[in-house]
């Protein structure tokens, strides 16, 4: 089949070899598959990741021991866990210390004819959610999950730090609790996706020390920590989004000093963000910049990486 393989460098081979699902795992042939902020840091060294990479996508089941699930239209969550360690006993697969990561850690991903998954990792996409739309289930479940990890009330302030990928929906979720939301981001182009839904956005902020209950981490490099310490209040919250293949030290003092809560955040459930985009409450469909063939994938990696790049896709066919 054909195939991005990164090792040392991404390349793209035809004649990888078509990857055989075990037991308990459905074949996908897959569709079309986006490229994120973590696919670029693998790049880049982080995880220590060779192989097929990719884990956002959609894609049609074509071998499955569940016949229910031929045929059919589908996107996947990415973490598979052992299935006997106390995580995954306990409902925590994701958190599982054997756990493979779907184009992230020691399982080949999506950037490919095809890939493997747990049939329990499927998820039915409606058919009112087209195959580029449900590229985006998996970032905007990840969205969703702060909603399940914290308790935002009408009139909280709230601000998120950055305006790629990721912080885009993590706004455009953040917008349904009715919060006072604030989004800060590099690219005026961008945050006017984000203007025309009513969100208030800047891009030089000129905030008061102390003046958020929650500040979310999205910005993608060190410079948004930096920041979220200054605004966020004492005994306020900082959600952590932004993953990076090297950190620079950071001074925790002030985690102690005003008994900040600091927060990671990482996959979430997928039934929210399949209803959001069923229901069209969020609008994904903007982030979309371009589209790019498989045999272009390195061509399109290329672009992804440019500053205030949107959502760039990869076309199997």
């Amino acid at each position: 089949m054909r195939a991005l393989l990164f090792k040392d460098k991404l390349q793209f081979l035809t004649d990888h070899p078509v990857p055989k699902p075990k037991y308990n795992e459905a074949l996908v042939r897959v569709s079309v598959a986006g490229i994120c902020g973590t696919d670029l840091e693998i790049v880049r060294g982080y995880m220590g990741f060779n192989g097929i990479p990719g884990h956002e996508f959609a894609g049609t089941v074509e071998e499955c021991a569940d016949e229910r699930l031929l045929g059919k239209r589908v996107a996947g969550e990415i973490n598979l866990g052992c299935g006997v360690c106390p995580c995954c006993l306990n409902r925590m697969r994701n958190h599982c210390p054997n756990r493979t990561v779907l184009g992230i850690l020691n399982k080949d991903g999506a950037f490919a004819d095809y890939l493997t998954l747990p049939a329990r990792n499927l998820h039915l996409i409606p058919g009112s959610v087209s195959d580029e739309e449900a590229v985006f289930i998996e970032p905007l479940a990840a969205a969703f999950e702060i909603l399940q990890q914290i308790h935002i009330k009408p009139g909280d302030r709230v601000c998120v730090l950055g305006d790629g990928r990721l912080g885009l929906l993590a706004a455009q979720v953040l917008s349904l609790t009715g919060c006072d939301l604030f989004v800060v981001g590099r690219h005026e182009k961008k945050l006017e996706l984000l203007k025309g839904k009513g969100i208030k956005t800047a891009l030089e902020p000129n905030f008061s020390e102390g003046e958020f209950d929650f500040v979310v981490d999205c910005a993608g490099s060190p410079s948004g920590m930096k920041l979220a310490v200054k605004i966020v209040k004492p005994r306020g919250t900082i959600v952590l989004k932004t993953t990076l293949a090297h950190w620079e030290c950071l001074d925790l003092n002030f985690l102690v000093i005003n008994e900040i809560t600091l927060l990671g955040s990482r996959c979430g459930r997928f039934g929210p963000a399949i209803r959001a985009l069923r229901m069209k409450t969020v609008d994904v469909r903007p982030l979309i910049e371009k589209t790019f063939s498989l045999e272009e994938g390195v061509e399109a990696f290329e672009h992804a990486s440019r500053k205030g790049a949107l959502k760039v896709l990869i076309k199997m066919r």
